[in-house]
């Protein structure tokens, strides 16, 4: 996962015109995986591990209300528009510490699927990363925006994805002495915040009927992929 934060790299290869071509189509898949790994995967497998009470969906609540609240207080946001649209400073830095808490909470949540089901982790896992590299396209451009160096921004960029693996030994090390199930139903706050907060308003008001059409096709793949991923893993 942290090595995804390479794909950063592309921005360089790629004109700004044909970046946000296929930045805003990826955003839309990201969204659809994140919805389809929530609703297929993290959802029946807490309930399957917690029962179908109240604990179950006020878990998901506080999934949802933390990364609201990561967001707010950071005043932080993915930057998966154009870039000239974000202030260029304190924003890098915002941006690298958004995304290592980000990260960190990504590691305990992946890490708590994993240790209910390896079928489970293996959806979240990639609908996380489905998720991750459009976003660290958009990040690496801001960086690069805000005038940092291109190898410093790239060194810095995988810095902060390194706490997703931080995440994941703590969650690990927690559930050696806990019960770590909860973080099923938080995860999937995590994901059902990250799609209808951050992914779906970027990819929504599309003046052009065929953009809409691609992007609304985007978003249907991503959740197709995550319910046959599901059939296939249990079957």
């Amino acid at each position: 996962m942290s090595a995804v934060a390479l794909v950063g790299s592309v921005t360089l290869l790629l004109p700004p015109g044909a970046l946000r071509a296929v930045l805003r189509p990826m955003v839309a898949f990201a969204a659809g995986t994140l919805l389809g790994g929530a609703l297929f995967h993290m959802l029946p497998g807490a309930i399957e591990a917690m029962g179908a009470g109240p604990a179950v969906f006020l878990w998901v609540s506080a999934g949802f209300a933390v990364f609201f609240a990561l967001e707010q207080f950071l005043h932080w946001h993915h930057c998966h528009r154009d870039e000239t649209e974000c202030r260029r400073e304190p924003l890098t830095y915002l941006i690298l510490v958004g995304d290592g808490l980000h990260n960190l909470l990504g590691g305990f949540a992946v890490a708590g699927a994993f240790i209910a089901d390896v079928r489970l982790g293996i959806g979240a896992w990639l609908a996380a990363v489905a998720h991750e590299v459009p976003q660290e396209l958009g990040d690496f451009a801001v960086l690069l925006h805000g005038g940092w160096e291109k190898r410093r921004a790239l060194v810095f960029n995988v810095l902060s994805a390194m706490t997703f693996l931080l995440g994941g030994i703590l969650a690990y090390a927690a559930s050696l002495s806990i019960d770590v199930s909860f973080l099923l139903p938080f995860a999937a706050g995590n994901f059902l915040y990250i799609a209808a907060s951050d992914l779906v308003p970027e990819v929504k008001q599309d003046r052009s009927l065929r953009v809409n059409l691609l992007h609304f096709s985007s978003l249907v793949a991503g959740i197709a992929l995550l319910y046959l991923l599901r059939v296939l893993l249990e079957s």
